[in-house]
């Protein structure tokens, strides 16, 4: 008796462990095809602009304020928020920076938003801009990479908000992949995964990614 209970015991085990095994190795497939799919999503051009009530731009890469400038330029929006700018930074250095000038009637037209410190406080501050100005349609502009997770978290706090995705092609995503060039895109996409369970979940709260007034 003893010996039948201790062989169907491991027979129990081994079964256990084979299908732990087999869950990892899937959620492996699952990941690896995921993130083979987001390097592509992440390095497809943009489509032609839609104009909107307003652009926004998130900071924090190559090419994303010279574009949304651009755009403003073009007429793709009446309003344009620079979101994530740092707390000494004026406009006149972001537009020398670019290369390009403004008007006056240009420059009126664009705020600095100076209090979010990630893409959840991004959101935060983009829908309290948009609400302000009675905005039902947004032009979101930000990196290929980065530009699925604003979105998610701009409809978790402006549900009401039309938003059109405008993602740019960062040089690093036009060459070959370099190391660095995949750790980050890696880490972005953990982030987005996140973003996806947050979004689930509920959380976390848009105001924790913003800095006090």
């Amino acid at each position: 008796m003893d010996h039948s209970s201790g062989r169907c015991a491991r027979v129990a085990s081994s079964i256990a462990v084979k299908a732990f095994l087999s869950s990892l190795l899937l959620i492996a497939v699952l990941w690896s095809a995921g993130f083979v799919w987001f390097i592509h999503d992440s390095r497809q051009p943009p489509h032609v602009a839609t104009v909107c009530d307003g652009i926004v731009t998130l900071t924090g890469g190559q090419s994303r304020i010279e574009t949304s400038l651009t755009l403003l330029k073009g007429g793709y929006g009446q309003l344009l928020l620079i979101s994530g700018v740092g707390p000494h930074v004026t406009l006149d250095q972001l537009v020398r920076l670019q290369n390009q000038t403004l008007s006056s009637d240009l420059a009126s037209r664009v705020t600095l938003g100076r209090r979010a410190v990630s893409t959840i406080g991004n959101a935060y501050e983009t829908t309290t801009w948009a609400r302000d100005h009675k905005m039902h349609s947004l032009l979101v502009v930000t990196a290929g990479y980065h530009i699925r997770r604003a979105i998610i978290e701009l409809s978790r706090t402006a549900p009401d908000l039309e938003l059109v995705p405008y993602p740019v092609l960062p040089p690093a995503l036009e060459a070959p992949l370099s190391r660095q060039t995949l750790h980050l895109l890696i880490r972005e996409y953990f982030k987005l995964l996140g973003a996806e369970l947050s979004n689930l979940t509920g959380l976390p709260d848009g105001k924790i990614g913003l800095t006090p007034h």
